[in-house]
C-alpha cells in the first residue's frame, strides 16, 4: 500500500459523501484489504490512500466467498473468510476446490444436504476439478458420493484424471477390490481404460505386495486389449517375483515373448533373481548365455544382486557357480560382491575359500570391510586357528581399523578354549583400555576357565575389576551360575563358587534365586531348601516372591506338602502371585494325598491370576463341566481331545474326574472312564488301581463331610428351637 498527495485537493460528491457515513467504509471491490479503513475527516489534510494491485501468491486463493456469491448482483463480495484449513495440500487447492473440500469439512465428511446445497451454489464441476477434490479425499464413502454426483451432471464425462483420482483415493482406504472396478465403470461409461489405468493398480498392488490381486489386473489387461509396453512387462514380473509367484512371473514372461517384444538387461535380470531365489541356477545361467547372445551382458551390479539372493537363499554353491560366470564375462567383482560372498562364507565355515577371496581383494587394493575382518576372526577362531585370528586382528588395527567388542569376545573365548587364559586376561585389559564396554559375554570365558582350573583367587580378582568399572558384576554372577547349572555337571563347583563369593560380599537375593532354581534343576533339593532356611534368617536376604516361587516345587519334591501350602499363603498374605511352575507343583502334591477339592481350587485360583494358564488346569474344569452330565462318553471326549492336541492326562484331571462323578453320586461313570483310558494305554495297570482306591476314598470322604453338614445343620436347629421353647415359656 503506497500513500500520494495530491493537489488540488478534491472534494467528494454529496452522494458518495453520505454512502460513506452510512456504510462506514469504502466499496471498491479491490480494495478488499481496506474495507474497514475510515476515509479521513474533511477538517484534517486531503490525502488519498491509493492500493497496490492484488497479486496471489502460489498458497493464496482469491478473496470471493461463494457461498455468498450471486452471478445475477453485481454488487462486490463481502470481505472474505479467514481460511479453515491450515494444512499445506489445502493451501495448495484451487479457490473451488477448497471450498468444495471446507464444505465437506464442515459436515464432518458426511455426505448429505449441506454438502448438496454448497454443490448446487456452483454452475458447474469440472472433470479437472473433481480430480483435484479426490485427490485431498481419504474417505471411500463420500468420494464415491462425489463421483457419483458429480457424473449425474447434465453433459458431464468423467475425464482420466477424474477416474485415476478416484482409484487412488480408493488405494488408500485399502478398497483396492473397489479399485479395479472402476475399470469396469470406465468401459461401461464409454470410456475404455487405457495402459495408463492399468499401470496404476499394477503399481499399487507392487507396493503393496499383493501378487496374486497383481497378476488378475494383468488378466484383466489382456481382457480390455490392451497390450502393455516392455516397461510395464518388468514391472509386472518383478512384482511377482517379488511375492514369490516365480511361476506366473514365468507365465508372464512367455506372454512377453509371445508378443514378440525384445528383452532389457532388466527384463533378463528380474527372471535371472527370481530363477536364483528359487534355487534354479541352472536356468538362470541358460537365461544369462541368452543375455549374452542378445548383447546385454550383465554388469557388475547385476551379478552383485544376484549373489546377494543367493546368499539370502544360503546356496553357497550356486553362488560360487554365479562368480565363476562373473569371471567368464570379464566382469571384475566390487567391494560389495566381496564383502557379501565372504561373510556368507565365513557363516557355512567355508574358510578356504574366504581367505582366498580375501587375498584377492588385498591384491587388488580393494577397500577391506571391518565386518570381512570380524567375520574371518570368527570363523579362525570356531576352526581352532585362534593365533592366525590374532595376526588378523592385528593386521585389522594396522590398516587404521578399530576393532569391537564382538571380535574381542571371540578371541577371548578361543584363548580360553586353547588353555591360554594369561593372554586372553591381557586381551580383557585391551579391551578396557580401546575404552570398550565389556559385557557377559566378555568375562565368562575367563570365570569358567578360573573355575575348572581352581584359579580362584584370580576369579576374585577379575570380579573386583568388572566391579572397579562400575559394571553389574551382581547381574554377571548370577548369568555365570545360571550358565553353569545349564551345563548339568555344574553344581558342586557353582557352590564352591557361590560359597567363596558369599564371604565376599558378592551376594545378593537375585544370586540365592538362581541358586535355589539351578539346585532344584539338577536334584539337589535338600541344598535348595538349606540355602532357603538361611535366606530366612539372615536379615540382609529377605525371600521375594521369585525364591518362594522356587522353594515351593523343592518341597514337593521333598514331601513336605504341608510346608509348601502355607509357603504359598505367605505368598497371597503379600500379594504376590506363584508362578506357574510352582501352581503345577501344589496341585500335583495335592492331588498324591488325595486332598482333590484344595487342588481343584488351587487350579481355579492359578487359571484366575495367571494370563496364560496351563492347558491341562484348562481341560481340568472342562471335564467337571462334562461331569455334570452323568454321562461318561463327554469326559472320554474330552480326554481324546486332549490327547489329540497333545496334551499329558496327569493327575490333576484324573481327580477331576473323580470329584466331578463324585459329585454326581456316579461311582461307575468314572471307573467306565478309567477303562477307557485302560483299553487305550493311556493309562496303565497301577495308575488304574491307583485311581480307583482314590475314587472310593473320595466318595466316603464326601459322604463323611455331608454328614457333618447335616448333623451341624441339625444341632443349630435344636439349639434354636430348645430357645423358642424357653422364650415362649418366659413370656406365658
Amino acid at each position: 500500500m503506497t500513500l500520494s498527495f495530491h493537489s488540488p485537493p478534491k472534494r467528494l460528491h454529496p452522494h458518495h459523501q453520505q454512502k460513506q457515513t452510512e456504510e462506514g467504509h469504502i466499496q471498491n471491490p479491490e480494495m478488499t484489504t481496506l474495507s474497514r479503513l475510515q476515509l479521513p475527516s474533511p477538517t484534517k489534510p486531503y490525502f488519498h490512500l491509493r492500493q497496490a494491485p492484488t497479486r496471489y501468491l502460489p498458497n493464496q486463493s482469491p478473496s470471493v466467498d461463494f457461498r455468498r456469491w450471486d452471478p445475477s448482483n453485481p454488487s462486490p463480495p463481502p470481505p472474505p473468510p479467514t481460511l479453515s484449513s491450515a494444512s499445506a495440500a489445502a493451501r495448495r487447492l484451487s479457490p473451488i476446490a477448497r471450498y468444495i473440500c471446507d464444505s465437506l469439512r464442515r459436515s464432518h465428511h458426511r455426505w448429505g444436504p449441506e454438502v448438496l446445497s454448497d454443490l448446487d451454489k456452483l454452475r458447474r464441476v469440472p472433470p479437472d476439478l473433481l480430480a483435484e477434490v479426490l485427490k485431498t479425499l481419504t474417505d471411500p464413502t463420500v468420494a464415491s458420493k462425489l463421483f457419483n454426483w458429480a457424473g449425474k451432471q447434465k453433459g458431464f464425462k468423467h475425464s482420466f484424471a477424474s477416474y485415476n483420482a478416484f482409484m487412488y483415493c480408493l488405494n488408500r482406504s485399502n478398497r483396492f477390490k473397489s479399485a479395479e472396478g472402476v475399470l469396469d465403470l470406465m468401459s461401461a461409461q464409454g470410456k475404455p481404460p487405457s495402459e495408463k489405468q492399468f499401470e496404476i493398480l499394477i503399481r499399487m498392488h507392487a507396493d503393496a505386495g499383493r501378487g496374486l490381486r497383481l497378476y488378475y489386473v494383468y488378466q484383466k489387461m489382456k481382457e480390455f486389449g490392451v497390450k502393455p509396453r516392455v516397461f510395464l512387462y518388468n514391472r509386472v514380473m518383478d512384482a511377482l517375483v517379488k511375492t514369490g509367484h516365480l511361476d506366473l512371473a514365468l507365465s508372464v514372461y512367455g506372454d512377453f515373448k509371445g508378443e514378440n517384444l525384445v528383452e532389457d538387461n532388466v527384463t533378463f535380470m528380474v527372471i535371472v533373481k527370481g530363477l536364483c531365489r528359487a534355487g534354479r541356477v541352472d536356468e538362470a545361467v541358460e537365461v544369462l548365455g541368452s543375455m549374452r547372445e542378445r548383447g546385454c551382458r550383465p554388469d557388475v551390479f547385476a551379478y552383485t544382486a544376484m549373489v546377494r539372493v543367493l546368499v539370502s537363499e544360503g546356496n553357497l554353491d550356486g553362488c560360487l557357480r554365479v562368480w565363476e560366470e562373473m569371471r567368464r564375462d570379464g566382469v571384475r567383482p566390487d567391494v560389495m560382491a566381496y564383502t557379501t560372498l565372504v561373510l556368507a562364507l565365513c557363516k557355512e565355515n567355508r574358510i578356504d575359500s574366504a581367505f582366498g577371496l580375501f587375498e584377492e581383494m588385498k591384491r587388488r587394493e580393494l577397500l577391506v570391510d571391518r565386518a570381512v575382518y570380524g567375520a574371518l576372526v570368527e570363523a579362525l577362531v570356531v576352526n581352532g586357528d585362534v593365533g592366525k585370528g590374532c595376526e588378523l586382528l592385528k593386521e585389522m588395527m594396522g590398516s587404521g581399523y578399530r576393532a569391537d567388542l564382538g571380535i574381542y569376545n571371540c578371541l577371548i573365548k578361543g584363548l580360553c578354549e586353547g588353555d591360554w587364559v594369561d593372554k586372553a586376561r591381557m586381551l580383557f585389559e585391551i579391551t578396557i583400555q580401546e575404552e570398550l564396554v565389556p559385557k557377559f559375554n566378555t568375562v565368562k570365558p575367563l570365570w569358567v576357565s578360573y573355575v575348572e582350573k581352581e584359579r580362584m583367587d584370580e576369579f576374585l580378582a577379575l570380579a573386583n575389576r568388572v566391579r572397579e568399572l562400575g559394571l553389574p558384576v551382581l547381574d554377571y554372577l548370577c548369568e555365570f551360575f545360571s550358565f553353569l547349572f545349564g551345563k548339568g555337571e555344574g553344581d558342586s563347583k557353582a557352590l564352591e563358587v557361590f560359597e567363596l563369593l558369599k564371604d565376599k560380599g558378592y551376594c545378593s537375593v537375585s544370586m540365592c534365586n538362581v541358586m535355589i532354581e539351578g539346585l532344584h534343576k539338577v536334584g539337589e533339593v535338600k541344598r535348595a531348601l538349606l540355602l532357603f532356611k538361611e535366606m530366612r534368617e539372615a536379615s540382609d536376604f529377605e525371600p521375594d516372591s521369585s525364591t518362594y516361587s522356587y522353594v515351593i516345587p523343592c518341597m514337593v519334591d521333598d514331601g513336605d506338602v504341608k510346608e509348601a501350602c502355607s509357603c504359598h499363603n505367605k505368598m497371597i498374605e503379600m500379594s504376590w502371585i506363584p508362578s506357574i511352575a510352582a501352581y503345577r507343583s501344589l496341585v500335583t502334591g495335592l492331588c498324591k494325598l488325595g486332598q482333590i477339592r484344595q487342588a481343584l481350587m488351587l487350579v481355579q485360583d492359578c487359571l484366575g491370576n495367571v494370563i496364560d494358564g496351563p492347558m491341562e488346569f484348562k481341560y481340568s474344569l472342562t471335564v467337571l463341566h462334562a461331569c455334570q452330565s452323568r454321562k461318561a462318553e463327554k469326559v472320554i471326549e474330552v480326554l481324546n481331545e486332549m490327547v489329540q492336541q497333545g496334551y499329558p492326562l496327569d493327575d490333576v484331571v484324573y481327580c477331576a474326574v473323580i470329584h466331578g462323578f463324585c459329585k454326581c453320586d456316579n461311582l461307575d461313570g468314572a471307573k467306565e472312564v478309567f477303562l477307557a483310558m485302560r483299553r487305550q494305554n493311556i493309562l496303565t495297570e497301577t495308575n488304574l488301581i491307583l485311581y480307583e482306591d482314590l475314587l472310593v476314598e473320595h466318595s466316603n470322604m464326601l459322604s463323611v463331610e455331608l454328614a457333618r453338614a447335616g448333623l451341624k445343620l441339625f444341632s443349630r436347629r435344636s439349639k434354636t428351637r430348645s430357645k423358642l421353647t424357653r422364650v415362649l415359656g418366659i413370656l406365658s
